[in-house]
């Protein structure tokens, strides 16, 4: 599992590690850490966790060792990360995955997207966003991202190297940091009693994803979905504002405001229907479930 160490990737490990199956770990630990494997590693399971850059050449020989069924690639621009060097590490970790697939034979690679960066600013009309809706990306982030779903289908059609690519919502959870997303930023802010930022009027809408329920979708997507990206949400829009009254309450201060950020987007929300037919998958935390999670 690429990325096993960081947010979603460690909630994965500590499922699969959970239900008996061997992981190997394979990351760099630049924002991933080994603080977040804990709970995976005292379960006791058949894990190893190897300090390894994907893009690096030690892993395909790795790779070709351990011979799995299965290579998750997770976290590919982690938040905070520095736009040009993430964005080269996604691409190369990419190809490098791909290639150990294509080389080892009979693995399927499951990917996680980010879907604002893979469809855009979608108009209203066209909401909640479908498959069909056609890509397009803004910014360095949608760029890669773009590429690397273009990269799947690639390998898939010329060297039958079978994938599933999750296009994920706003994925939300214990052991995200603050700058993995807004949610994480809101619960921050309420631990340390200060106000956050929020860009814009806080308007705009997002579809709030439970961790819980995004690994499930990935899971899920180990034996199922082949040659499909699909998307992983919960088909519901919150607003950022409607996001600080559901966590704050009432008599907490209403966050500071910042200029809207150029590669925003006004409103978001992903239909589940093909994850349902393909992936026999849908979501069961509400958001105020999820956001009780993180406490205080």
């Amino acid at each position: 599992m690429v990325g096993g160490a960081g947010f979603i990737g460690s909630h994965l490990t500590e499922r699969l590690v959970a239900e008996g199956h061997t992981v190997d770990v394979v990351d760099p630990l630049t924002s991933g850490s080994l603080a977040n494997l804990a709970a995976s590693r005292s379960l006791g399971g058949d894990l190893k966790i190897h300090t390894l850059d994907a893009g690096a050449d030690e892993f395909h020989a790795l790779a070709a060792m351990r011979a799995p069924d299965v290579i998750y690639h997770l976290g590919l621009l982690p938040p905070g990360s520095p736009v040009a060097s993430a964005a080269g590490n996604a691409l190369r970790s990419t190809i490098a995955v791909l290639e150990a697939a294509r080389s080892i034979g009979d693995v399927k690679v499951v990917v996680a997207l980010s879907a604002v960066g893979l469809y855009g600013d979608v108009a209203s009309r066209d909401q909640p966003v479908k498959e069909s809706q056609p890509w397009a990306p803004m910014g360095v982030q949608g760029v890669v991202t773009r590429a690397v779903a273009d990269l799947l289908a690639v390998y898939r059609e010329q060297h039958s190297v079978e994938f599933t690519a999750l296009a994920l919502s706003n994925v939300y959870g214990p052991r995200q940091r603050p700058e993995g997303g807004v949610v994480a930023a809101f619960a921050h802010a309420l631990r340390e009693g200060v106000a956050p930022v929020v860009h814009g009027d806080g308007r705009q809408t997002r579809d709030f994803l439970y961790i819980d329920d995004a690994v499930d979708a990935l899971v899920r997507a180990a034996s199922k979905g082949s040659g499909l990206v699909v998307n992983v949400g919960t088909g519901t829009a919150t607003s950022i504002r409607d996001l600080w009254a559901l966590m704050a309450g009432p008599d907490f201060r209403p966050p500071a405001t910042a200029p809207r950020r150029s590669a925003d987007v006004a409103r978001f929300v992903l239909s589940p229907t093909r994850a349902r037919i393909h992936l026999a998958w849908a979501p069961w935390t509400d958001l105020s479930a999820g956001v009780r999670s993180l406490g205080r």
